[in-house]
């Protein structure tokens, strides 16, 4: 096996390989999946100097720790957390050089949930359908990360960014999602319309890589039933039987019975990936382009 590789000392509680997703194949039933917070993951690819579409390791809440075979240039940013190299702290949101045989350690979130860890050369396991990313939905592409997995890296592509700390946006105090209409808000009555744009909401803990899922206002649909499946695109706003709407994030399903009451405008997708559960989350209706 080769030595340009990383071993999994610590896996966390959902530690998977992500990159720009999969993207064009909705018709086959596959999500496009891919990093949460793209901006967070395609910075800490900058910083180690590799390109925009290389894989990175995506946390959840409480990190991860890995062993890499030989030096390499590591970077962590997302959700603000310690990290360490063999016990001594190392910088967040930089450059760092890890020693082959060192221990790199990605601590718990101190705010936000999902942290980002980019390798030079990224991490290089097999691809399927033209993307690295672990799909949590359909199953495609690694599995999450195990206390006995060994990942391949790629070969480093250009010398890492020459910066202290790179600034990033922290986790918003309140989520405040940016809504388009429907097409399916003529399912509800005008009250629950109004709820649903001037209620705050917050996030529950239910929430996953699938859909952020909302505790707050129930809303009343004006027509009973259910739709015939059709097509549920990224940001979708989905309100299930028990009337909390539900935001599709990356490893959403293609297809869905449920009423969609809007779309969450996708600049404001990455801030739900951070919302920890108990954020306050306010839905923000704009006109339609």
């Amino acid at each position: 096996m080769t030595d340009h590789a990383l071993a999994v000392v610590r896996p966390g509680a959902l530690t998977t390989v992500q990159d720009l997703g999969r993207p064009g194949h909705a018709h086959l039933g596959v999500p496009r999946s891919g990093a949460l917070d793209g901006p967070a993951a395609a910075l800490v690819n900058r910083l180690v100097g590799n390109p925009r579409e290389a894989a990175v390791l995506e946390t959840t809440v409480n990190g991860c720790a890995v062993r890499p075979r030989s030096t390499v240039t590591v970077a962590v940013g997302g959700a603000p957390c310690p990290v360490a190299v063999d016990g001594r702290p190392v910088a967040w949101g930089a450059p760092v050089r890890v020693p082959a045989g060192a221990l790199l350690d990605v601590g718990t979130a101190v705010s936000g949930v999902r942290s980002y860890v980019a390798f030079a050369g990224g991490i290089a396991v097999e691809p399927v359908l033209g993307s690295r990313s672990t799909d949590l939905l359909s199953g495609l592409g690694p599995a999450p990360l195990r206390g006995d997995a060994v990942l391949p890296l790629g070969q480093t592509a250009g010398p890492h960014a020459r910066v202290d700390v790179a600034p990033q946006p922290g986790p918003a105090a309140e989520l405040l999602l940016r809504v388009t209409p429907g097409p399916r808000d003529d399912w509800f009555t005008p009250e629950a319309l109004r709820t649903f744009t001037t209620r705050a909401y917050r996030v529950s803990p239910a929430s996953n890589r699938i859909g952020l899922r909302t505790d707050g206002p129930v809303l009343e649909r004006f027509r009973p039933g259910e739709l015939p499946s059709e097509g549920m695109v990224l940001g979708a706003v989905q309100v299930p039987p028990d009337g909390r709407p539900v935001v599709f994030l990356a490893d959403h399903p293609t297809t869905g019975g449920y009423p969609v009451i809007a779309v969450v405008r996708a600049p404001d997708l990455p801030a739900a990936a951070q919302a920890r559960p108990g954020t306050p989350v306010r839905f923000l209706p704009v006109r339609r382009r």
